[in-house]
């Protein structure tokens, strides 16, 4: 348990799905965490299972789909944001590379751990009321989809906590 935070719910699992409202185009939804924020309410995550839809084999094109969660909006981007930003909780890649070739070519697929390898307490701390997923395909026929589950639990932060908690998460936003 972090400390200044009092666990207030079992774990929680929450599922979460976005598409592509046109092919090959940025999406992302906002999925809401009902956070009491007069209680000071957090969500401590645990975990993250991320899934996105296979890209098209297509001959001679590389294609793609990725997919992040992230506890901030990622909108202004324009695009599924990496690793690199200290806002995102998890991302998938899956590619088919094909240009060159005469048949559908060979599928690669890059994820972030599902759960960290080490013994981490959590991978991160929601302040805000939501979570956003994203997805976007490249060089795709068909609509792509990410789907999945957060886990985590319900905490009560302690005032200063909670402060430093959402003013960290709305600046770096």
């Amino acid at each position: 348990m972090p400390t200044g935070l009092k666990q207030t719910s079992s774990p929680i699992a929450i599922g979460f799905a976005v598409s592509e409202r046109a092919t090959n185009t940025f999406e992302q939804t906002s999925i809401d965490l009902n956070l009491s924020p007069l209680d000071r309410e957090v969500f401590v995550v645990l975990s993250v299972n991320l899934n996105v839809t296979r890209p098209d084999g297509i001959a001679g094109t590389d294609t793609a789909a990725s997919a992040a969660v992230s506890t901030t909006s990622m909108s202004n981007l324009g695009f599924v944001p990496d690793l690199s930003n200290s806002n995102v909780l998890a991302r998938i890649d899956s590619q088919i590379t094909s240009a060159g070739y005469t048949d559908a070519g060979v599928g690669f697929t890059n994820a972030s751990s599902e759960t960290p390898a080490t013994n981490l307490e959590y991978i991160g701390i929601i302040a805000t009321n939501d979570f956003f997923v994203q997805v976007q395909g490249f060089q795709n026929t068909g609509i792509k989809r990410a789907t999945g589950k957060l886990y985590g639990y319900r905490a009560v932060a302690s005032a200063d906590i909670y402060a430093a908690l959402v003013q960290s998460e709305v600046l770096s936003a």
